[in-house]
């Protein structure tokens, strides 16, 4: 049974010692085609602000850059200086935990290296020259300008996470699933050529693909989520830093936000997600054996991108999405800790991008019956009803 929004607030309200760990694009960011054409809304920048250090984003995308929510920030408050001077930036993780912001857009790379920040600026160049080549072979009929024009879209040039993003190209093509996989299948062997190219570069273990929504693991690899006629599935592969993942990322926050209420880092001032344990039940061990159970506040846990599928030929469910590693971990450190944590997850699907979306009774394609991850609330009309929420829980504050 899921809890009202007044619950989820009381809840929060009464537990003084509570951060907030939400994601961005889906969530209080609507998705579109474009992410150049994205934009946040202003009052929910200011709301964020009211809750200082306990507020922290968890987010793929970037703090910095042409493409980076700062931009995004800036845009909303019709200046480059006002978020500065007012602390008004989104504190916390981007680039899946690679690239750290305070409220003033403080910034450090914990874990990075700077042959790898080398090689990931030759990345998006790269990308163009192979997606050309593809592009032109796949759909031989398109102009060079509209080609062009949807390789701008397609290439996504963040500094840590360089992506490529099909959204535009498979609405191009949305009526003819068969092409949406084949495009699938293109971007996914341009994304590995790329893995290829920095083994040659002597970073072997320094990479891997991060696929947007996936079906989880195998071997260690993201399963693509190939179209279907509701939902395109995998529409962005992102190249990420090994060891990059929200989970991980997750700890990294704890560790800041105690670090600012005790002065103490408790995994540490190397701690990053590079070194953080590689399963849940690790990061789990390592939380107890660092963090009493005063210290470690209440978690509330904010995302959109879930996954549940059941595979008929190993009747099975294969299960992912870039926000269930961390949503899982917090509602387990909740179970651990005995604490109320929450997880509220947010419809993002919309009329640019085709997402599954659930309601109280229907769960296909983001959970199942079976599924260990639980959510505590439901955001049903997307960013627009999510940011009206957190508007009501941040008038407490």
């Amino acid at each position: 049974m899921f809890k009202t929004k007044e619950e989820v607030i009381k809840t929060i309200i009464n537990e003084r010692n509570f951060l907030i760990v939400q994601d961005l694009d889906g969530v209080c960011i609507p998705l579109v085609q474009d992410p150049l054409k994205r934009k946040i809304n202003k009052e929910y920048v200011e709301d964020v602000s009211k809750l200082k250090e306990k507020f922290a984003v968890l987010t793929c995308g970037e703090h910095e850059g042409r493409r980076g929510v700062n931009r995004l920030v800036e845009n909303a408050l019709n200046s480059k200086t006002e978020a500065k001077e007012n602390g008004l930036y989104l504190p916390g993780l981007a680039a899946c935990g690679v690239e750290f912001q305070d409220r003033f857009s403080n910034l450090y790379h914990p874990g990075l290296k700077n042959n790898e920040i080398n090689f990931l600026a030759k990345v998006p160049k790269i990308m163009r020259s192979m997606l050309t080549n593809e592009l032109t072979k796949f759909l031989p009929n398109l102009s060079n300008d509209l080609r062009n024009k949807l390789i701008d879209v397609a290439v996504c040039d963040t500094r840590f996470t360089p992506t490529l993003n099909f959204n535009e190209i498979f609405n191009y093509v949305k009526n003819d699933i068969k092409k949406v996989k084949g495009l699938q299948m293109i971007m996914e062997k341009i994304m590995n050529n790329l893995l290829n190219d920095s083994i040659n570069f002597g970073l072997e273990n320094s990479f891997y693909l991060h696929l947007m929504p996936n079906l989880g693991l195998n071997d260690g690899r993201e399963i693509m989520k190939y179209a279907t006629q509701n939902d395109f599935g995998t529409t962005d592969i992102q190249f990420i830093i090994k060891g990059a993942v929200k989970e991980a990322g997750l700890l990294l926050l704890l560790n800041k936000y105690i670090s600012n209420k005790t002065g103490f880092q408790p995994f540490g001032e190397n701690f990053n997600v590079r070194n953080a344990p590689k399963t849940i039940n690790k990061l789990i061990e390592l939380c107890r054996n660092k963090i009493p159970s005063d210290q470690m506040p209440l978690l509330i846990g904010v995302g959109d991108t879930v996954t549940s599928v059941n595979d008929r030929k190993t009747n099975s469910w294969l299960r992912g999405g870039s926000d269930r590693g961390f949503l899982t971990l917090i509602q387990k450190l909740g179970e651990s800790y005995k604490k109320e944590n929450q997880i509220i997850f947010v419809n993002s699907c919309n009329d640019q991008v085709l997402r599954p979306r659930i309601t109280s009774t229907d769960m296909k394609g983001i959970s199942d019956s079976n599924d260990d991850l639980k959510f505590n609330m439901i955001i049903n009309e997307g960013p627009q009803e999510y940011i009206a929420w957190f508007k009501q829980l941040a008038s407490n504050f």
